[in-house]
């Protein structure tokens, strides 16, 4: 999937464009459009597609690479030039005394010099700055990688926090009806003021807690905001559902697919570009020859002649031993960091594979069999509540545990889709790749 990154600039970013969402809807196409509560009188919304192509095209990070593709234009223009020929001019015995006195005795000389590279110092050049642009595709693909799985993981915590919102705006509405049931009763003489008093209580905590949750939604929309440049979300909600969660995979298959990440494949684009420079640095051991050929007049004579010269520097190989082992060394080192690279990846790998299969299964415990067994724990105890069989305290404790598991469900729905997307980000591929997108319908087995 990274090779869809490869050109991010302003050439071809109308092609890449065009091709993102279809990319995107891979990326994660576990999140599913689903409505939330939201206060504001707006109405838009945002998609995961959109949040992608606007992340890509504006954020400021990412453009920093416009500059440095201008800069490696420049360094490939000044490599492959030739060098540089001067014009000189130069005047002898003129101004003295005698014979020599003003300028009859003056010898003038014009001359056009150069040298001529030996050891292909150009091609050399040339190699060096070619391997330093691969070096740099590999770095803005990695750099576009990873801001996709952020878009994503921010993305999931704005649907969070939407479900969130949900959850607590039910659980108001439940306090509400808490609060008529209890009054009945206590009207009846069926229970004390105090039951009543308590349920006041928890509705205003209630009421509280959904304007907690509306504060931390706008803050989770400004947190994905600001990845395109954006310091107030222009957007109301984002589409999405944590209900489909997708299968756990296979922990070596998904390794062998994160050694093509663009963070590793660099490094075999870094050895390229400290081979390149060790190759020209070797060039610089070959001697130039400097060359001059021009034309002499002799003012007393009235003559002219040819000049000619070469000049051969001596002792050149000795003096470029230190920038000679210098580019060896850099070039061992990228090995040894990249078997450094490849364990953190796999530790960072596992981790994130290990969480997602913990979320899955967690959520999948709690949708099946925790939330249904306390949702008709909460009808019973209300129903015998109601007629005087369970107190007021069994009745909040049921509901009580019915809300916390379902923010615990939200909980571990969004660990696990943000670990999936950080597994698609070091992957480079879709997690997911069976699900089209805006397959609502579509239910992955759980391994």
């Amino acid at each position: 999937m990274y090779q869809f990154f490869c050109g991010v600039n302003n050439r071809n970013l109308g092609r890449y464009r065009r091709s993102t969402r279809a990319v995107v809807g891979y990326l994660f196409a576990a999140i599913l459009a689903v409505p939330a509560h939201a206060d504001e009188s707006q109405n838009t919304t945002m998609t995961l597609g959109s949040a992608v192509q606007l992340a890509l095209s504006e954020n400021p990070e990412l453009q920093v690479y416009r500059f440095r593709e201008l800069g490696l234009q420049g360094l490939a223009r000044t490599a492959n030039l030739r060098p540089q020929l001067e014009l000189s001019a130069e005047a002898e015995n003129f101004g003295g005394t005698d014979d020599f006195n003003g300028t009859d005795g003056a010898e003038f000389t014009l001359a056009l010099s150069s040298v001529i590279e030996l050891g292909g110092k150009r091609d050399a050049r040339v190699a060096a700055v070619h391997s330093q642009r691969k070096l740099f595709d590999g770095e803005r693909q990695a750099l576009a990688l990873d801001l996709m799985g952020e878009v994503t993981r921010r993305y999931v915590d704005v649907v969070a926090a939407q479900a969130r919102l949900d959850l607590a705006a039910n659980a108001r509405t439940l306090a509400t009806e808490v609060v008529e049931s209890v009054e009945r009763r206590t009207q009846a003489g069926a229970a004390p003021e105090a039951e009543l008093l308590r349920a006041r209580a928890q509705l205003a905590q209630a009421q509280l807690q959904v304007r907690t949750t509306q504060n931390r939604l706008h803050a989770s929309r400004l947190s994905l905001s600001v990845l395109w440049g954006d310091v107030e979300p222009d957007f109301v909600r984002v589409d999405g559902s944590l209900a489909n969660l997708g299968s756990i995979g296979d922990f070596e298959a998904l390794f062998q697919r994160a050694v093509e990440n663009p963070a590793i494949t660099s490094f075999a684009s870094e050895e390229r570009l400290r081979e390149a420079e060790l190759q020209l640095a070797q060039t610089q051991s070959r001697t130039d020859i400097g060359w001059s050929v021009g034309i002499r007049q002799f003012q007393d004579t009235n003559d002219t002649a040819l000049v000619a010269g070469l000049s051969i520097p001596l002792n050149t190989s000795g003096r470029n031993a230190g920038a000679l082992q210098s580019a060896r060394a850099a070039r061992d080192e990228v090995s040894v960091r990249r078997e450094s690279a490849m364990l953190a990846l796999r530790a960072r790998l596992f981790e994130a594979y290990q969480q997602r299969r913990l979320g899955i299964e967690t959520a999948s415990s709690l949708r099946e069999d925790v939330i249904p067994a306390l949702t008709r724990a909460l009808q019973q105890t209300q129903a015998a509540y109601e007629s005087g069989r369970y107190g007021y305290q069994e009745w909040m404790a049921a509901r009580q545990e019915l809300i916390s598991a379902e923010y615990a469900l939200i909980d571990a729905a969004a660990a696990s889709l943000q670990n999936g997307a950080t597994i698609e980000q070091l992957t480079s591929e879709p997690l997911l790749p069976s699900l089209e997108p805006g397959s609502s319908e579509t239910e992955q087995e759980t391994e």
